[in-house]
């Protein structure tokens, strides 16, 4: 692992609860089908895995991040977004009173909201509502 990408990887927090670990509802992953997901799922999924803020994202990222604790994905995105102009969309729990609601605000975030409960997949609503939010790329 490149030792910059271990740095923001430790600086922003690392680790995912293995209760992290769901699928995206298969409408949402046909809008996003040829995007880069550095965050895919996995049910097996240990640390020993990895994180998909140990790598380099593409052009392209969509990311359903752990809801447990979205903010450093949501920061590494800014980032990736930033430094190099990647179109990025999240997956996220529509919660505007959080810091990484904010840190998307601020980098000029577009918010979708998602009509209904999301099912994850699973036939069962999620007990909350979702947004897409978008960071727009370079021209």
């Amino acid at each position: 692992m490149d030792i910059s990408l271990l740095y923001v990887w430790n600086m922003l927090g690392g680790g995912m609860k293995m209760t992290d670990s769901y699928r995206t509802d298969t409408w949402i992953l046909q809008m996003f089908d040829e995007w880069f997901d550095p965050c895919p799922f996995n049910e097996d999924w240990n640390e020993s895995h990895g994180s998909g803020l140990e790598i380099m994202w593409k052009p392209f990222t969509f990311v359903n991040p752990p809801y447990s604790n979205p903010k450093p994905w949501v920061q590494y995105g800014i980032m990736q977004n930033k430094m190099y102009g990647f179109p990025i969309a999240y997956l996220l729990k529509h919660d505007s009173s959080t810091e990484w609601y904010r840190l998307l605000h601020e980098a000029g975030a577009n918010f979708l909201l998602v009509n209904g409960r999301l099912k994850h997949q699973t036939g069962k609503s999620c007990a909350f509502p979702s947004v897409i939010a978008f960071l727009e790329g370079w021209d």
